[in-house]
């Protein structure tokens, strides 16, 4: 019984790893749905005259000069946890400005705002992107007389 011993330690030794390492590796794919983290959803994304109680009013795609300002509005579902996004106003292609933003779960509405003058007319844009610059989404409009 002895001279076998040498030959079937290791075999039992490695057939025992191996249903162990199996059984390690099923519970590290088996994550619970709720633990899986969902993606942060862009659900609207517009631009406005103004807002009221967090609600755009006269969404268009064209605005007089004569408003005092735009609205760009985002809203959110899901929001998986607090996070930033921005908002960059582009006129012409170049940078006016760009809005940090905070959005917290489970869903978030947010807006941000541009002062306008009679010099800004013509194309615009809003960029609205992650902490990492990916765009999300662009909204454009455009400013006329």
């Amino acid at each position: 019984m002895r001279r076998f011993w040498p030959l079937i330690s290791p075999v039992i030794l490695f057939v025992m790893a191996a249903g162990m390492g199996g059984a390690e590796a099923q519970e590290k794919n088996d994550v619970p749905a709720n633990v899986i983290e969902q993606k942060l959803t862009l659900v609207e994304a517009t631009v406005c005259e103004k807002m009221k109680r967090s609600t755009p009013f006269n969404k268009a795609i064209v605005f007089s000069s004569g408003l005092e300002k735009v609205y760009c509005y985002t809203s959110f579902d899901p929001v998986p946890r607090e996070m930033v996004i921005y908002h960059e106003w582009y006129r012409r292609d170049k940078l006016k400005a760009k809005v940090r933003l905070t959005l917290k779960p489970p869903r978030w509405s947010t807006f941000s705002s541009m002062r306008i003058r009679k010099s800004d007319q013509g194309p615009w844009r809003v960029n609205i992107t992650d902490p990492e610059g990916k765009i999300l989404r662009i909204v454009r409009f455009s400013i006329t007389e």
